[in-house]
C-alpha cells in the first residue's frame, strides 16, 4: 500500500516520521519544520491513519511493507527510521525484516512487548460518537468527555474527525483499526535470531512507563548496537511534549 507522505527539506540520508496510533503525520509537524533544516524529512501517514487507505488488515508485517513500498516510490532508501509508539513497533519490524532499507534506528516510547488494552475504550467512545449533521467541535469534545477524562487527549482525538462535510466523518479507519486493537497492542512477530545490527536510539520519555527496566535486555538482543536517552519531563508523547528535549536526543544521535 502506498502511504500519504508529507515531505520537507532536502539533501542528507532521508528521515522517516512514523506516528503513533491515532495519529498522523501532522503530529510531527513542529519537530518536522526543524529537522527539515538540514535534511530531507519525510512524515508517513500509517495505513488507516490520517489521509492514507484503509483496510481491515492491521498487522506489523502488513504496515512495515506499506512503509517500504512508499520509501522506494520516493526514492527514500535507505533511511533513517524514527517511530513513535505504534510508529514504533512498525518501524522495528522494518528494521528487523529489511535492515537494508535502514540507515539507523529511532524507537520513542515503546517496547517490542504486549501492551494492555488502554486505547479501547479511546475507540469505544469514538465509535459510540452520534454523527449528526451540524455537529460541533465543542460538543464532540464534551461527547467524548465521559469516557475520556483528559482535554488534551480528546484534542488528539478529534483531529481526526472531519466536520467540513454536509455529515461529520472520522477521516480515518476508525472501525477497522479498532477491529485491530489486539494485534495493534501486541508485540511484532521476531523470527528466532532475528536482529537489526545498525544504530539505534531508544528514545524514553521520563514521567512514562512504557519502556521499562525489564525491556531493555529484549532490546539489546534484538538491537544490539542499542543506545538508551530518557527525555526529562516527557510523557509518552515525547515530542509533543517535549520538543527541545526530543530534538536534542535525537541530535546526538544523528551527529
Amino acid at each position: 500500500m502506498r502511504l500519504r507522505s508529507v515531505g520537507m527539506g532536502e539533501g542528507g540520508t532521508p528521515l522517516v516520521l512514523l506516528h503513533g496510533l491515532f495519529g498522523q503525520a501532522q503530529n510531527f509537524s513542529g519537530v518536522q519544520r526543524a529537522l527539515a533544516a538540514s535534511r530531507r524529512v519525510l512524515a508517513l501517514d500509517l495505513r488507516n491513519h490520517g489521509a492514507s487507505p484503509h483496510d481491515a488488515e492491521m498487522s506489523y508485517p502488513a504496515m512495515a511493507a506499506d512503509v517500504a513500498e512508499t520509501l522506494a516510490a520516493e526514492g527514500a532508501t535507505p533511511a533513517i527510521l524514527l517511530g513513535h509508539s505504534m510508529g514504533g513497533k512498525v518501524a522495528m519490524t522494518l528494521a528487523l525484516t529489511r535492515p537494508d532499507l535502514v540507515a539507523r534506528l529511532v524507537v520513542v516510547d515503546i517496547a517490542p512487548v504486549d501492551y494492555p488494552p488502554a486505547f479501547r475504550p479511546y475507540a469505544e467512545a469514538m465509535l459510540a460518537l452520534p454523527l449528526t449533521p451540524g455537529l460541533t467541535r465543542r460538543q464532540a469534545d464534551a461527547g467524548l468527555a465521559a469516557a475520556i477524562p483528559s482535554p488534551g487527549v480528546r484534542g488528539f482525538l478529534l483531529q481526526n474527525l472531519d466536520l467540513g462535510g454536509a455529515v461529520p466523518a472520522w477521516r480515518n479507519g476508525l472501525a477497522q483499526t479498532a477491529a485491530a486493537l489486539s494485534v495493534i497492542e501486541a508485540a511484532p512477530p521476531c523470527s528466532d535470531g532475528a536482529g537489526y545490527p545498525g544504530p539505534t536510539l531508544i528514545m524514553a520519555g521520563e514521567t512514562s512507563d512504557y519502556i521499562r527496566a525489564e525491556h531493555r535486555p529484549l532490546f539489546r538482543t534484538l538491537f544490539p548496537a542499542a543506545r538508551f536517552a530518557t527525555v526529562k519531563g516527557a510523557g509518552h508523547w515525547v515530542h509533543a511534549e517535549r520538543p527541545e528535549g526530543f530534538l536534542a536526543a535525537l541530535g546526538a544521535f544523528l551527529d
